[in-house]
Order: C-alpha cells, then sequence, then structure tokens
C-alpha cells in the first residue's frame, strides 16, 4: 500500500468541516471539498486506504450496478479519468473494458433487463455471441454461451489510489491526519460543532462520516441506528504474467483483472463469506429479503468473530479511549478455500492461469447496506452530520463520484446527480 506522510501541521483548533474515515470516499470527499475552497480536515484513525478502500478488486465499473447508481456510477467514471491530473499522483487507472460471461443461454436473457436500462443511459454495454468473446478474451477451455461486454468500463490500483487522492487533497489545502480516532462529535442549539479527536478537539459546523466497517459502531455511539452488516472479501494477486488480457473478466465462479505491474488480482466470484455476529440477529428483518434473494452466494461462518464484536463497547465517552483507537485496522484472515476454488475455477476455464504462482492474498471487510446501496445523505436528526457508508463493496468505484457528491451537499451547491436513493432516511431510523 502506498503511505502518505505524517502532517506537516498540526491538528486545528478549527475547520469548516471534518471528514471521518480515510478511504476512497472520505479521501474523495475532502479532495472534492477543498477545490472548492471549503477548509477541510480529514481524520484517519489509521492509514489511508488501509481497509476495504485498498482490498478490493480494483474495478470501476458501471455494468451491473443497481438502477439508483447508475447515474452515479457514470459520473464517477468521469471524475477517475481526471483524477491523476488533479491530483498530481498515480491511480492506475485504465479504461480496459469488463466482461462478464455467461454460461447458459439463461443467463445471457438474465442481462436483457439491465441492458434496457443502459441504452437509456447511453452505456455501450453489448452482447457477446461466443465467437466474439474469444476474439476479445482468447484462450477459454469453458463452453460459454456468450457474454456482457462494457468496453467504458476500467480499472484501478486499490492500494495506490486512496492515498493518491489525500496526497491530491492536501495539496489543495486539506488537512490530512493519520493515526488520529474521532471519538465523538459534539453539538450545540441541537447541530454539529465540532469533534473530539484522541489528540484533542476541533470546531466544524459540518462532520462526514465515512468510516465503512466502522460507521454503524460510530453512529451508534450516537443514537443513529445505521442498518449495515459486514461481509469479508478475500483477494489474491499473482506474480507477473506477460501476454495476458488486459480486460477485466468475471466469471459465474471467478473473476480477474491486470494489474499495473504485470499479474492479476484473482477471486471468487458469486460466493461471499458473512460471519455471523450479534448485528445479524439485530438486524435479521432488515436483511431478510436481501438473503432470500442471495442465499445461494452466501458462506455464512460461526467463528471468533461473534464474541470479538460481543466484547466491543458500543458506548463511551468522549474523554475515554474509543473502540477506534483499540483496534487501528480491520485485517481478517482471507478464505483459503475461496481463494483455491476461485483459482482452481479461472484455471479450468482459461488455462492461461493454471501455473499462476499466487504472490499474495488479503482478505478485507465490507459494509452492506439492506438494499445493498449506499447512504450519501445528512442525517436530519442531527443537523450538520453527513453519512458517505454502506457501499456494500461498489465504493472503490463510485468512491470519487461519491466525495464529489458528498461535497456538494456540504457546501450547498447543486448536487452532481439526484442523492435521493441515497437519502439515510430511506431506513426509517434516526436518534
Amino acid at each position: 500500500m502506498d503511505r502518505i506522510a505524517a502532517s506537516p501541521t498540526p491538528l486545528p483548533a478549527r475547520t469548516d468541516v471534518v471528514v471521518i474515515g480515510g478511504g476512497i470516499a472520505g479521501a474523495s470527499t475532502a479532495l472534492y471539498l477543498a477545490e472548492k475552497g471549503v477548509a477541510v480536515t480529514l481524520c484517519e484513525k489509521g492509514e489511508i486506504g488501509a481497509e476495504q478502500s485498498g482490498r478490493n478488486w480494483g474495478w470501476v465499473r458501471v455494468m451491473g450496478r443497481d438502477a439508483r447508481e447508475i447515474p452515479l456510477s457514470l459520473a464517477s467514471l468521469r471524475l477517475w479519468d481526471d483524477l491523476d491530473r488533479l491530483t498530481g499522483a498515480q491511480t492506475g487507472f485504465r479504461r480496459a473494458g469488463i466482461i462478464y460471461t455467461c454460461d447458459t443461454a439463461k443467463d445471457v436473457a438474465g442481462y436483457e433487463a439491465w441492458l434496457a436500462q443502459a441504452r437509456e443511459h447511453q452505456i455501450p454495454t453489448r452482447l457477446l455471441d461466443p465467437a466474439q468473446l474469444a476474439a476479445l478474451v482468447p484462450g477459454a477451455a469453458r463452453g460459454f454461451a456468450g457474454a456482457v461486454y462494457t468496453p467504458d468500463d476500467a480499472r484501478a490500483e486499490p492500494q495506490k489510489a486512496a492515498p493518491a487522492i489525500a496526497t491530491g487533497a492536501r495539496a489543495k489545502g486539506a488537512a490530512v491526519h493519520t493515526g488520529c480516532a474521532v471519538r465523538a462529535i459534539e453539538t450545540a442549539a441541537g447541530r454539529v460543532s465540532g469533534v473530539v479527536t484522541e489528540h484533542g478537539p476541533i470546531a466544524c459546523s459540518s462532520v462526514v462520516l465515512a468510516g465503512g466497517a466502522w460507521s454503524r459502531l460510530f453512529c451508534g455511539n450516537l443514537g443513529i441506528d445505521l442498518p449495515a452488516l459486514k461481509t469479508i472479501g478475500s483477494v489474491a494477486r499473482t506474480v507477473p504474467l506477460p501476454g495476458g488480457p488486459e480486460l477485466a473478466v468475471g466469471g459465474s465462479d471467478f473473476a480477474f483483472r491486470k494489474r499495473l505491474d504485470g499479474g492479476y488480482t484473482i477471486a471468487r466470484r458469486g460466493a461471499m463469506v458473512s460471519e455471523l455476529t450479534p448485528d445479524h440477529f439485530r438486524l435479521f428483518f432488515d436483511f431478510l429479503p436481501a438473503l432470500r434473494s442471495l442465499w445461494h452466494e452466501l458462506r455464512l461462518r460461526v467463528g471468533g468473530r461473534f464474541l470479538e464484536e460481543w466484547r466491543v463497547r458500543k458506548r463511551w465517552r468522549a474523554d475515554e479511549v474509543s473502540p477506534f483507537e483499540e483496534v487501528r485496522m480491520l485485517d481478517p484472515a482471507p478464505s483459503d478455500a475461496l481463494l483455491d476454488e476461485g483459482h482452481r475455477n479461472l484455471a479450468a476455464a482459461y488455462p492461461f492461469f493454471k501455473d499462476a504462482q499466487i504472490a499474495d492474498q488479503w482478505g478485507g471487510i465490507i459494509d452492506v447496506t439492506p438494499d445493498a446501496v449506499p447512504v450519501i445523505s445528512e442525517v436530519d436528526a442531527v443537523p450538520g452530520f453527513y453519512i458517505a457508508s454502506g457501499f456494500s463493496g461498489h465504493g472503490f468505484g463510485l468512491g470519487p463520484g461519491a466525495g464529489r457528491l458528498m461535497a456538494d451537499l456540504v457546501a450547498g451547491d447543486a448536487p452532481l446527480v439526484d442523492p435521493a436513493p441515497f437519502r439515510f432516511s430511506r431506513f426509517a431510523r434516526g436518534r
């Protein structure tokens, strides 16, 4: 992971906006606020991009997105195009295209409804027959029935992107502080007046929580019930493999995308590990519809995480050491079984990968909302408090767009896209 240097300036006594969390959504929010001339301080308890923002597949896609996310996905893709110039740093962004293969004619037909949505937005997604697929990604040993292909979709490097964006935010005047957990929010006359960090208070008028898998815990201490559960993603990378496909490809049971170093990021698509925690029982009825539709993809586990999360304090004072200081980074073990399965499936489908050596593998924790659509919204019960979280595995691609939309909302500017689909109030929760 690329690291950014420690802040050259002390923690400010006052700023306009405090952003909590240095993942891609938080860093992008800080970048676009700074570009607007808003005084902004980003506080990250650990390192920039050290959790899921630096551990994902590195896909930047519009294809297959929920209809509510399509406008934001398109806007985010356009922002990705300019990020290297805007930040003066390397994100690894490349418009190389993404393909989803289909095993059966039924799978092909299943994309028809989404293709109709794509046409409404002028997205150049198209169906491929087996011969067209073979021309774009040769060497398949599996008999695919066809594929869907979006040539404008892209890839980037998760371990580079969030640090690059945070570096760009700092160059535009944002204060970026790592190793600085925010413990609590302070209010006056019912609205945000500041935060208390482990290194002291900061007065401000707005706070953006972009805490990823930590956001539900932070909100709970405020009396706000953010419905989000955690799943574990497992990813591996290979040593460099000369001559392989440039496109990112997702099959029913494998996925790969080329990396800047010439290797590939690979994973087992169509399966996710969800280790049971107390929140699974607290939020059971919120997630029941999703559970019914995704049951075939879930790998439920019972392990040590249940007791770990049971023991985490749900309430603490601003003058106490917070849970965010006790654990600076979520670093789950990857599922060796899922990664081995994904590699076997990939090698069976594309023998080019049969002898690929695995250089590294890792796990990451993904925060998921009941409808798998993020919250990018002010919380009505606490004026001045905003949430950008619950990206449900889509946060890397959506990150720049989410940050720009959040910056617009905080600054009171015309929003990048209609923010209504991302409002927190859709969950009918509050203080």
